[in-house]
């Protein structure tokens, strides 16, 4: 693949002149048109700007009705999708789909739930303070995932649940450049819920092309006590088949941290780097919420793993400790999101999430209403 796209500035080259123009697509100007923005007369915002007339916050917002899909952005010709910022209710972080469709495919090369793809995979707010995601409080989530294509581009949120959803969001992207030699951004999402026993949890497979794999987050939710941690993420790349070309040696080591990636006397420590992190530790509460649960990232930014014909497989085990100083495998509850660039705009990947497949079971056993609930009957 090509080196860093020339219109990737960094501080150095922020000052160079270059002949593209800005774009962003938003409840208030939902086609990017140039002068299109502040002209809605109707809207979310209509009822609150009823004595101020156009122009004054009349759509901030859409709603999306249960079971119903919206397009968030639709572009004609080429460019390149350089921020995506956009909020919703936790309630709705694991039952939102988020899509993209590059060049005219019908496959999406992104499909991926919405809390997931920003690093909040539990529907509980974590801070994120990388390059390629930051989630800010509460719920503020952006993507700086370059996202070229060369004759067009769709972005769509599909609603799994029964509700209907408020969304707020932008999407900004460039025009003008030369995006023919760049690769295609995908994110893929697979879950092992519990996990397969002795059996690695699949993070990818079967991807044929040229291109380079870049991120990695996983949701991990553990399902027993002790460690769970020890497992080794493998990269089959190109022509690997029983044995990998990259090899990890342990879950936390892969994410940047080390020893359990435990503080003596603090426990589990939440860290956020631009490149790799572990943001979110949720903790047993002594009542509904019963087992630990983490969120983890690792962009390979400094570091992609580049291949010529595909990858047959990304995988990682879960293991802890047993007696005797021996492994144990484990079967925890495993969600990951995978991202890499490739030179098409489809590729294998698995079938489309449900809302059973994403649904998270954390704490939310309903607190009774004490005072509709019958008197108790008198002790004996």
């Amino acid at each position: 693949m090509n080196a860093p796209h020339p219109q990737s500035p960094d501080l150095s080259s922020i000052s160079a002149l270059r002949r593209l123009q800005t774009r962003s697509i938003s409840p208030e100007n939902f086609d990017g048109a140039v002068g299109g923005g502040g002209r809605a007369t109707e809207g979310t915002g209509a009822s609150a700007a009823r004595d101020l007339g156009p122009g004054w916050k009349i759509s901030p917002s859409v709603d999306i009705k249960a079971g119903e899909t919206l397009d968030l952005a639709t572009i004609d010709g080429p460019g390149r999708i350089t921020h995506i910022w956009i909020t919703t209710h936790t309630d709705n972080w694991r039952t939102l789909v988020l899509r993209a469709y590059w060049d005219g495919a019908e496959e999406p090369a992104v499909e991926v739930p919405y809390g997931d793809f920003f690093c909040n995979g539990w529907g509980v707010f974590a801070q994120v303070n990388s390059q390629a995601i930051a989630a800010n409080p509460h719920g503020g989530f952006n993507s700086y995932w370059p996202m070229p294509f060369r004759t067009g581009a769709r972005l769509t949120i599909e609603n799994t649940s029964v509700v209907d959803v408020r969304v707020y969001y932008q999407v900004t992207y460039e025009i003008g450049g030369d995006y023919s030699a760049d690769g295609y951004f995908h994110a893929q999402w697979r879950r092992s819920n519990p996990l397969e026993e002795l059996v690695p949890h699949t993070i990818l497979e079967g991807v044929e092309g040229q291109g380079q794999y870049v991120g990695t987050y996983l949701a991990w939710g553990v399902n027993s006590n002790g460690w769970w941690g020890e497992g080794e993420i493998k990269f089959y790349l190109d022509d690997d088949t029983d044995h990998p070309t990259i090899c990890g040696t342990g879950t936390e080591d892969y994410f940047g941290g080390a020893w359990n990636f435990d503080i003596p006397g603090q426990g589990y420590t939440e860290f956020s780097t631009p490149y790799l992190g572990m943001p979110q530790v949720i903790r047993p509460d002594g009542l509904y919420v019963s087992q630990q649960r983490f969120g983890m990232y690792r962009w390979h930014l400094l570091d992609p793993i580049f291949f010529a014909t595909g990858i047959p497989k990304v995988d990682i085990q879960a293991l802890g400790w047993r007696s005797g100083w021996r492994y144990l495998p484990l079967r925890d509850d495993i969600a990951s999101t995978a991202m890499f660039y490739l030179d098409r705009p489809t590729a294998r990947r698995p079938k489309s999430p449900t809302a059973d497949d994403m649904e998270v079971h954390l704490g939310t056993a309903p607190v009774p209403d004490i005072g509709a609930m019958p008197p108790r009957a008198p002790q004996e």
